[in-house]
């Protein structure tokens, strides 16, 4: 993929808090146009990159670019094309969600106070907010605020969407909300890079995503992609269990200890070898299988693989 199909790429992106390497030479490349999921444990990175791509940390070493420029050299071509929501939206709660974007918009330099009331209407309308335009701040949901931040990010023309946790501590339905609403964003070809813990979220919004762990990418490509370097699993209910652990050792695979006498498992461990051949070599063996199941590992059990962590799965 050449660099110009790319919303953003960076090249050995390092970030030192003394001698703790915070982000350690990550190699990022989002292309344009898609929903992109920057995944890891709390801890891991993620916002500490945020920050560098947006030009709020300064990068110890490497190269970043931005839509079409370099960061920070480009910083003022490049940011008004950018939208993001980091760390949270913070509002003043005593005003209205209307008054807070038409403060957020007056702040901005690049923004024209012709249009301000029409672009303050569009983005609350669009983020589902226009009933409660003139209610408080205080009196939002959870829900509401994160969909308040993101409008904030919308009351201009954007390329690119940075959201930082943009579901973290919404209940279910403030999730569902955000979630449409990235989907509609992305569908009208903004790129949009989402940070998050949440797993499941991850695999309802993004179609590819990195995973940082410690500082460090330990995996980059699409959803497919990674569950394909995940090991499958064989899941085999005979009454002869122990010529199919025999049948499985042949075969080079380790057969797992199960609670039950007639159930056999284990992982398709060795390199190129099928699950047809697996069952071929049952049959062959005559050992009687009244139930042969094959599943590829889950996309948790991958992130746990890579990071040693477990994540936060329960959206």
């Amino acid at each position: 993929m050449s660099p110009s199909d790319l919303a953003i790429r960076t090249r050995g992106l390092t970030k030192m808090f003394g001698r703790q390497a915070a982000v350690g030479g990550i190699d990022l490349a989002v292309p344009r146009g898609t929903v992109f999921g920057f995944l890891g444990p709390n801890g891991s990175g993620k916002t500490t990159t945020i920050r560098m791509l947006l030009g709020l940390a300064t990068a110890t070493s490497g190269e970043i670019d931005l839509l079409d420029g370099v960061m920070p050299r480009d910083a003022r071509a490049v940011l008004p094309r950018v939208g993001a929501l980091v760390e949270g939206p913070a509002i003043y709660p005593f005003l209205s969600g209307k008054a807070n974007l038409q403060r957020f918009d007056a702040a901005d330099r690049h923004t024209s106070p012709s249009t301000r009331t029409a672009r303050v209407d569009a983005a609350l309308e669009r983020v589902g907010l226009g009933h409660a335009a003139n209610k408080r701040a205080h009196a939002y949901s959870l829900g509401m605020k994160q969909r308040l931040g993101i409008a904030n990010a919308l009351l201009a023309p954007r390329d690119l969407l940075i959201l930082d946790e943009p579901t973290n501590g919404l209940d279910p339905q403030g999730t569902r909300e955000v979630r449409h609403l990235i989907r509609s964003l992305s569908d009208d070809g903004t790129t949009i890079f989402v940070s998050s813990h949440l797993l499941a979220e991850v695999e309802q919004m993004c179609s590819m995503i990195a995973v940082m762990s410690a500082g460090r990418l330990v995996a980059q490509g699409t959803l497919d992609e990674l569950r394909d370097e995940g090991t499958a699993r064989v899941r085999i209910t005979t009454p002869d269990p122990a010529e199919a652990r025999r049948v499985l050792l042949d075969l080079g695979l380790v057969p797992e200890v199960h609670g039950r006498d007639d159930v056999v498992t284990a992982q398709l461990s060795v390199p190129g070898l099928l699950q047809e051949t697996v069952n071929t070599a049952l049959v062959r063996a005559d050992v009687r299988v009244r139930g042969f199941e094959a599943s590829g590992a889950s996309l948790e059990d991958r992130f746990v693989a890579l990071t040693g962590e477990g994540f936060d799965v329960a959206g």
